[in-house]
């Protein structure tokens, strides 16, 4: 796991890569890779390629990067773990034409499958990754992100030149890289906690999406091609029973978690107690003679908005004989570690989940550990959220014959009579009067009527017209065209492992592990479980009302059947209670302050929100200003 940054001059312009510059970028990134740091430049000063080392896989100094292959064609820097490397190695070299310098470096393979294959050879990696790659042949710079997007790439085209980097910060270096609010962004971070994918909160600088590749041409040409979509390799399981795919999920766990321990440094677990981290620690515990190591969050005192799960997770750790660790918060840490994250995070991500993550990364390279797995993306696979049931019932009775087009106006009008337009009930009912999906996403903080209320006069002028169905409607598109089963159930977990799990869960977990320079690895985002996951019956998924129940049947006799079933509560941090500590004082002052000072957000609003204790939807508009006050003020 390491940073990448880099620069590549267009033809047309006198300039030359600058190394003091490249340096400056690569080393912006130091806390995502301690262990050591290289660069190279072209020899005609075009291209510059950097590279920040967290030495996971072939720790030996034969595997550092930027790496070329055997005649010095192609450079790589390349951030991510490529799992099933080993096994491309032996294709490789079954077909011969390579030389190796490395037993078993991932980044060396990946140089000789694009040596071999081209840019397909991305549909051979199973693993985690953000890259770029110098084909100097053709004179072609590549930009590549993985399937799900768990590792974030980013870039900028300015003053002749494409510059890219693992983080933001790398970019902002170069002192010519201008820094402006993109205000799309935020009116799009008020429904989504974070700025969808190409956007970013800085004008000018954009992400490369999920399962894309830009290629780059020295003129400057840019070309951008998605190249997964979990619908295309699907195959309906609409025969199955719910055994067979209990023992295929089964299966497919142990494998894809086999394949996450694959690693030459000591590796954990983050346990919560809940379903998806006790199956990751159960089969970690499988594979290894040692004790594994597991970190659990706990908070001081007596908290009524979130209770601990530690007892949970310690009963979990004694069944497998692993290694406990607990780590316990309080609020002064919490608002601590607050004014940190916009350093970390470079852009606005609204959770307040972040903090917990922070957390539990740093717990566990304080004791030694350098690679966690996780369970992030169960829930959104195998429907383990409380508010899924409910956009789905909605869903359904706003389908019903009874409801027509007619009875949702009316009854919209009813509720803007009784002032409650602003409510999450009338979103719903004006979208299905809209011909919409109810299900905007799990991660969705404010309508679209309360964020334009929620804006500066200035800033509700100017997006009047705008709805972040702009953003949803292109998957929907997507959705209908490819689903085997274009049904409400898939389309919400569709929906959430488009936009929620690679723009809010991955880029948090990325920033927040990568702050402390640890790694953190997804089993249950494995591409292959995905695929496996969208070929399951939506009336599989869940039965009698029992969420994620065929995850359930597959975890039998992997943990005791107590912490299968208990109630889903999920990672989560209690901001309600700590908003009525120094943290709560913080956010009001600030924010009325921030009103005062910037024309983002209406003091009136703001104001409301802050007399109503809405401490979760005043998180956000903090997160937003503690970004502002960082890189733009």
């Amino acid at each position: 796991m390491c940073g990448i940054a880099g620069t590549m001059i267009f033809a047309n312009t006198a300039h030359r890569v600058e190394e003091a510059l490249l340096c400056r970028m690569r080393d912006s990134l130091a806390h995502r890779g301690p262990d050591g740091a290289g660069t190279w430049i072209a020899g005609d000063g075009k291209v510059g390629l950097g590279h920040r080392r967290l030495s996971i896989i072939d720790v030996s100094s034969a595997a550092a990067q930027p790496m070329s292959n055997e005649d010095g064609t192609i450079w790589l820097t390349y951030n991510g773990e490529i799992y099933n490397h080993a096994e491309i190695r032996s294709e490789l070299q079954r077909l011969g034409g390579h030389r190796w310098k490395t037993d078993h470096s991932d980044t060396e393979v990946l140089l000789h499958a694009f040596e071999e294959w081209g840019i397909d050879c991305v549909h051979k990696l199973r693993g985690m990754f953000a890259f770029a790659l110098w084909d100097a042949a053709k004179r072609q710079l590549w930009l590549v992100r993985d399937r799900i997007g768990i590792k974030p790439l980013y870039y900028s085209v300015h003053n002749g030149r494409i510059s890219f980097a693992s983080e933001i910060k790398a970019l902002l270096a170069d002192p010519l890289q201008k820094r402006a609010v993109n205000e799309k962004s935020l009116f799009h971070y008020l429904s989504f906690a974070s700025a969808p994918a190409p956007e970013t909160f800085f004008a000018g600088i954009a992400k490369v999406p999920p399962a894309t590749w830009l290629r780059i041409t020295e003129d400057g040409q840019i070309q951008e091609q998605r190249y997964w979509d979990v619908w295309d390799h699907t195959t309906a399981l609409t025969g199955a029973s719910d055994a067979e795919i209990a023992e295929l999920l089964t299966q497919e766990l142990r494998t894809l978690t086999a394949l996450h321990q694959i690693s030459d440094v000591e590796m954990g677990v983050f346990l919560s107690g809940g379903l998806d981290s006790n199956f990751v620690t159960a089969l970690c515990a499988e594979n290894q003679e040692l004790p594994v190591k597991t970190f659990t969050i706990g908070y001081t005192g007596k908290n009524a908005s979130y209770a601990n799960e530690t007892v949970f997770a310690a009963q979990m750790a004694q069944h497998v004989g692993a290694a406990y660790h607990e780590c316990m918060v309080n609020p002064d840490d919490g608002a601590a570690m607050a004014a940190e994250l916009a350093k970390s995070y470079d852009e606005p991500i609204g959770t307040p989940v972040s903090l917990a993550s922070y957390f539990l990364a740093k717990c566990a390279r304080d004791n030694g550990v350098v690679s966690c797995q996780i369970g992030e993306g169960s829930d959104e696979l195998f429907w383990g959220y409380p508010w899924h049931q409910k956009a789905l019932q909605l869903q359904k009775r706003y389908d019903g014959a009874l409801m027509t087009g007619g009875v949702k106006r009316a009854a919209m009008q009813a509720l803007a009579l009784l002032g409650r337009k602003h409510t999450s009930s009338y979103a719903y009912l004006e979208r299905s009067a809209n011909g919409q999906p109810v299900f905007w996403g799990g991660a969705e903080v404010f309508t679209e009527k309360k964020k334009k209320a929620l804006l500066s006069a200035r800033l509700a002028g100017q997006f009047a017209a705008y709805s972040s169905w702009d953003v949803i409607e292109p998957v929907y598109r997507r959705f209908q065209a490819k689903a085997w089963q274009p049904s409400p159930q898939q389309w919400i977990s569709y929906l959430d492992v488009s936009v929620r799990i690679p723009e809010v869960f991955l880029l948090r977990i990325d920033k927040m592990s990568m702050a402390v320079g640890l790694e953190c690895r997804v089993p249950f985002l494995d591409h292959k479980l995905v695929e496996l996951a969208f070929s399951i019956p939506e009336e599989v998924k869940t039965r009698n009302n029992v969420t994620k129940f065929i995850l359930k049947k597959a975890a039998k006799g992997f943990m005791p059947d107590s912490l299968i079933h208990r109630k889903k509560q999920g990672l989560w941090v209690p901001i309600q209670d700590w908003y009525r500590s120094r943290l709560g004082g913080m956010i009001r002052s600030e924010l009325r302050g921030f009103c005062r000072e910037a024309d983002f957000f209406s003091a009136t609003e703001v104001q409301r929100l802050i007399d109503q204790g809405q401490a979760v939807q005043l998180w956000y508009l903090y997160a937003f200003y503690l970004w502002w006050k960082e890189y733009i003020a």
